[in-house]
């Protein structure tokens, strides 16, 4: 999925997006800003963030938009003012002439809470607001000019309530282990489980809704244990460095014709995690991928590839890849 109108009321989504040519630009300031931005206009926008990574070059979400009732003027305002924490002069008078508009009602309160529903419960636009706003106090903060941001974001729609979604988070916290920058993903600050690791209730809550199961919820010690073990592959491959190379992999499954445990091929970069489109089922996969399609004005083909590579539990994508799955 592309930077355009995306828009699945209740839906799960894995957003990705990376700097201008990959540049390394974010150390820890500027991956703590990010961080705290990322939380900011996931609640403005009315989705929860499941789980996060922020790396030196890109950043992962996986965000969960709530089928919503209609807001009142009250909470669209609550909404507006998170977006400034620390308020200007300026941005706390705006904030107020726009309280008093809604109050008044007409037709130009009708257009204000049209303007502001409309950059809520939507995945591009949570997407670039919280580009946006970053790329601003980056520049600003850097003495610098111009696009921080490569020009699209890859986006995948997940199913939610199982395997698929716990798997994808998985995927997620571990980036920084596929990096080299830590063995255990929970040393590393800057993602989610080790937000949640360390006490973050908003993390944990993430981490709690990833392993709520068709049975019921589940508490945050049980989802806290449940995600370690498929991080760590029931802590078999734990301490080990975490990484298995590029060329390992591709000789295991290419030319021995063989099959990677699912905790190892975690921690390789496989592109069905960001370039599969939709994320789920056979059946998932089928019943928005035709919705999917016909919002780009495509044809639609026959739905559902299976991944390859490790026993990934039956789930399928939308778009097989064309290359290697690892990249």
């Amino acid at each position: 999925m592309r930077e355009k109108r995306i828009k699945f009321p209740g839906a799960i989504y894995h957003c990705m997006s990376r700097t201008v040519a990959g540049e390394r630009l974010f150390k820890t300031r500027e991956k703590e800003v990010l961080r705290k931005m990322l939380w900011q206009v996931a609640e403005f926008s009315g989705g929860e963030v499941l789980t996060y990574c922020v790396m030196s070059n890109h950043f992962h979400v996986l965000l969960h938009f709530r089928e919503e009732a209609a807001l009142s003027d009250r909470e669209l305002m609550r909404r507006y003012r998170i977006l400034y924490p620390r308020p200007t002069k300026f941005q706390t008078a705006s904030a107020r002439i726009l309280e008093r508009k809604l109050a008044l009602g007409g037709d130009e309160a009708s257009k204000i809470r049209e303007q502001l529903l409309a950059r809520m419960g939507d995945v591009s636009e949570f997407m670039k607001t919280l580009k946006q706003r970053f790329s601003i106090w980056y520049n600003q903060n850097h003495d610098r000019f111009g696009t921080l941001w490569a020009e699209r974001f890859k986006c995948v729609l997940v199913e939610g309530g199982g395997f698929a979604l716990q798997t994808m988070a998985a995927y997620i916290d571990l980036n920084p282990v596929r990096a080299g920058l830590v063995e255990d993903p929970k040393d590393y600050r800057f993602c989610g489980y080790a937000e949640a690791v360390a006490g973050g209730a908003a993390a944990l809550e993430g981490l709690r809704k990833i392993w709520c199961n068709y049975a019921g919820p589940v508490g945050a010690a049980e989802a806290l244990r449940e995600h370690r073990m498929l991080l760590f592959g029931q802590g078999a491959e734990a301490g080990k460095g975490g990484v298995i190379r590029r060329e390992d992999a591709l000789r295991v499954l290419e030319r021995e014709d063989g099959v990677l445990p699912k905790s190892v091929a975690l921690r390789c970069r496989v592109r069905y995690f960001t370039d599969g489109a939709i994320l789920g089922s056979t059946e998932f996969v089928r019943r928005f991928h035709a919705d999917w399609q016909r919002g780009r004005k495509r044809a639609v083909p026959e739905a559902g590839h299976p991944m390859l590579g490790a026993d990934w539990g039956g789930l399928s994508v939308a778009k097989g890849l064309k290359r290697g799955i690892f990249d």
